[in-house]
């Protein structure tokens, strides 16, 4: 409980607040995330369905597999840590969020400040003409309906770079942060996994709300091994307990 009045307490002080979610941020929402015994990746060979060679080469494989993962986004739905971060922003306590996580389950649950750094399920794009079409378009099939031409998942497979844009403003967001939470993320992927390094060299406190260790533990200021949802609930009733005791400015 120590840690989560801590966490609160630093909201309430720190500005600008930036959060960096990854997998574990949407498994509450029965999203599969990647690296657990659970996960995506315990089924499916990543480096043979989830690059451009598989799409070219093995199509109905690939077509299937990001076909499964739209079908589990449309039965999926924002839970209670997105719907609070949406909340914390409202509230200007939150300054942005950067996100490895394609669902877009942050801007559905109301977040408007939202860099995502692997792209997004939500919009497939043409590799012929470039246009972009709603993401659920894959589940009618591969082709663009405006010329025909392939569609791909408007996400970043593996053995492609991130988008310099929103990698540039993670950098920025995080340089500039003087509280970094990290939710939900094995820090195992780079370069997501250089932002807390980042944050705490530029001088913000970094804090790390996952049911596992990741790498950064030892030099995070504060360490939270339990469920997101549990612990934003929690600090969040202290964030909101203190606030009505200061009253209106």
């Amino acid at each position: 409980m120590k840690d989560v009045e801590t966490l609160a307490e630093w909201i309430l002080e720190a500005r600008p607040f930036v959060v960096l979610s990854g997998a574990g941020m949407s498994t509450e929402s029965n999203l599969p995330d990647f690296r657990s015994r659970q996960g995506l990746w315990a089924q499916y060979d990543p480096a043979r369905l989830a690059t451009e060679w598989a799409m070219e080469n093995r199509p109905d494989e690939f077509y299937a597999f990001y076909r499964m993962r739209v079908e589990a986004l449309k039965a999926s739905s924002p839970n209670r840590g997105h719907r609070i971060l949406a909340d914390w922003e409202r509230r200007g306590l939150l300054s942005a969020i950067v996100t490895q996580n394609v669902d877009g389950l942050h801007q559905e649950a109301g977040s408007r400040s939202v860099v995502e750094l692997h792209g997004s399920l939500r919009t497939a794009r043409c590799r012929g003409c470039g246009a972009k079409s709603p993401g659920v378009r894959l589940l009618e099939g591969p082709f663009c309906p405006a010329c025909g031409g392939r569609l791909r998942p408007d996400v970043i497979l593996f053995g492609e770079n991130l988008p310099e844009a929103p990698l540039e403003e993670a950098e920025r967001l995080a340089s500039t942060a003087r509280l970094f939470v990290v939710l939900g993320s094995s820090l195992a992927v780079s370069p997501a996994n250089r932002l807390p390094g980042i944050a705490a060299a530029c001088g913000a406190k970094v804090a790390i709300v996952n049911r596992e260790a990741t790498p950064f533990d030892g030099r995070a200021h504060l360490v939270i091994q339990r469920g997101i949802g549990e612990v934003l609930a929690e600090t969040d009733r202290i964030v909101s307990e203190k606030e009505s005791l200061k009253g209106p400015v």
